[in-house]
């Protein structure tokens, strides 16, 4: 009898070690205290829609059930369809040209002293409030949406590749030039490489910056797309569905600026790579 008291006692402290190094090891966890501000936040969103405190604010569960109608009748894929093709198109544009003309004012004083007030301007000003004048001169049709993609990714792009290369490791540049490294050699070999990971980020910023402008496009130019639906269950009071709509371009937008980060972290930053997991 002795000894199976013993023997269930060793067990049971074997069982209390294992539950405390679970419970440490979640508490260690990012994703654990991701999922716990989740659920905080869809909690107290659905007890405020229960109480409620607005009779427009609907709780989150009738919100997700609407959600999940919108994708059974194909109204809400459809909508991206409409959204992600001026989305994509202008943050490529946006990429392309915003890294060049950033490297470009890096590497040359010339370029910076012209385009720099510029970019400057356009990233501290409220440029939203330029869309109604894109939509007076280019209409209301796909390059209207793109330019407004352009006007708030640009900015970010460009001046996160102006700085990257700027505060490129000097150490590096005299070690090219001491080894008579060719201008090319320099730009390829040393100065991309140890901007890439600014650069990278600056795309990143940019488009989440995007996102924002393509809602505000099909909100203020064409009601089309996620826009459309948005002023359209508005307009009728289906409130559910346009909390859906909102809420499901947020979490889009988040998840697709966090593979966004965990790629920028697996090539350019391996010191991060512990605390993406």
């Amino acid at each position: 009898m002795a000894f199976t008291g013993t023997r269930q006692g060793a067990e049971q402290a074997v069982a209390g070690r294992r539950e405390a190094g679970f419970a440490a090891g979640l508490a260690r966890s990012p994703a654990f205290w991701r999922l716990l501000s989740v659920a905080l936040v869809l909690g107290l969103w659905e007890i405020a829609g229960q109480i409620p405190v607005n009779w427009a604010f609907p709780p989150f569960s009738r919100v997700f059930l609407a959600f999940l109608r919108m994708i059974a009748d194909g109204s809400l894929p459809l909508a991206y369809l409409d959204t992600l093709q001026p989305l994509a198109i202008g943050i490529v544009i946006s990429g392309v040209v915003g890294v060049g003309l950033g490297v470009a004012m890096g590497l040359r004083a010339d370029v910076a002293w012209v385009a720099t007030p510029l970019f400057v301007v356009m990233q501290a000003a409220p440029m939203a409030a330029l869309i109604p004048m894109i939509t007076f001169i280019y209409g209301i049709g796909l390059t209207s949406k793109v330019l407004a993609v352009c006007v708030l990714a640009l900015p970010v792009i460009v001046l996160n590749a102006y700085k990257a290369v700027r505060n490129v490791n000097p150490s590096l540049i005299a070690m090219s030039r001491s080894f008579l490294g060719s201008r090319w050699q320099e730009i390829t070999r040393i100065v991309l490489p140890d901007a890439s990971p600014m650069i990278f980020a600056g795309l990143r910023l940019g488009i989440a910056a995007g996102f924002i402008g393509i809602v505000l496009a099909e909100l203020l130019i064409t009601p089309t797309g996620i826009g459309d639906l948005i002023t359209y269950n508005r307009s009728v009071a289906k409130y559910p569905e346009m909390y859906a709509t909102i809420a499901s371009i947020i979490v889009f937008a988040a998840v697709v600026v966090g593979l966004l980060l965990r790629l920028e972290t697996a090539l350019f930053r391996p010191e991060r790579r512990g605390q993406a997991s």
